[in-house]
């Protein structure tokens, strides 16, 4: 697994053995990137990273030059091996935040300019991640709201709910306050 474009193009995101992870694929962090580079600009966002797992959609939008890179996952073993890579690239503007998800949206008391959740596919009530996100107005007016997830689940009734895109398995459904994609 590589970074796709930006300051660290083309280095390879090493990560330990055995994390318990789905990565992002190369070809959805790709297409991610192409439909928001339009729509940003990358000096000036707030990222928040949910399910960050190994990191690699955190060290994208870091390597794209991001302000601020929030990352958020339980399990120890994926925040470390994102901190080390951060480490390893000199990235200084990677927060990592070692909690439970839900825990950490029902804290929050920050708001972002773009919020990416990758829950583990098989995760009950995905829908309610979203609704707490708008209900405790956690995305800037602005912003937009993207959920990876299985292909045969949809979230088109949801409010906020734009649009989505398959690749294959995985799905990315947006979500904002106005309609930008």
């Amino acid at each position: 697994m590589r970074i796709i474009a930006g300051k660290f193009k083309g280095r390879t995101i090493r990560t330990p053995k055995g994390l318990p992870v789905r990565p992002t694929t190369d070809r959805t962090r790709e297409s991610l990137f192409n439909i928001l580079q339009h729509e940003y600009d990358w000096a000036d966002l707030q990222v928040l990273d949910l399910f960050s797992g190994t990191g690699s959609v955190s060290l994208e939008f870091a390597s794209r030059g991001v302000a601020a890179v929030t990352s958020v996952d339980r399990h120890a073993a994926c925040i470390q091996a994102l901190r080390d890579m951060a480490s390893i690239l000199g990235i200084s503007n990677l927060n990592t935040v070692k909690m439970d998800v839900q825990r950490f949206l029902d804290q929050c008391a920050e708001r972002y300019d773009l919020i990416f959740l990758d829950p583990p596919y098989d995760m009950p009530e995905i829908e309610a991640l979203v609704k707490t996100i708008f209900a405790r107005d956690l995305l800037s007016p602005q912003g937009t709201v993207v959920l990876e997830h299985r292909s045969q689940l949809r979230f088109d009734t949801l409010d906020f709910f734009q649009s989505s895109r398959s690749y294959g398995s995985s799905t990315l459904s947006f979500f904002n306050h106005e309609p930008l994609l």
